[in-house]
């Protein structure tokens, strides 16, 4: 893992109010299917995590998904970004991503995700 990825994933644990620091690491819940994630104090994953890119990042180049994308600074803004488990993640884009902004189903599933995520979302230290 990179020093730039485990940055990020950083933020966005910082950006969860379900986050907790322990003396193992931070500690959270997939977005998905709600089971304990793990980081540890520098950003790497432990248990499965990875970054979920909730408005999925080849949706940025649809018009189809304009106004899903509207509030956001491109598809690393830590607003659509959430930390998944492996499995949730990798079925999320094998499935309803790949069908792209114009499916119902596709975008309701999106739509659902980000509202969770906005839940669970505090602004960073600073802003």
């Amino acid at each position: 893992m990179s020093a730039a990825q485990a940055k990020l994933l950083l933020q966005v644990i910082h950006t969860d109010r379900e986050s907790q620091r322990t003396d193992a690491g931070w500690v959270t819940k997939c977005l998905f299917c709600r089971k304990a994630l793990v980081l540890s104090l520098d950003g790497k994953h432990r248990g499965g995590a990875s970054l979920e890119h909730i408005v999925p990042r080849s949706w940025f180049d649809h018009r189809a998904a304009a106004d899903l994308i509207a509030a956001f600074d491109g598809p690393n803004d830590l607003r659509n970004l959430a930390l998944a488990c492996r499995s949730c993640n990798s079925g999320k884009g094998s499935g309803h991503d790949a069908n792209g902004p114009l499916d119902f189903r596709a975008r309701e599933i999106v739509t659902a995700l980000l509202q969770k995520r906005w839940d669970r979302f505090v602004s960073p230290v600073g802003e």
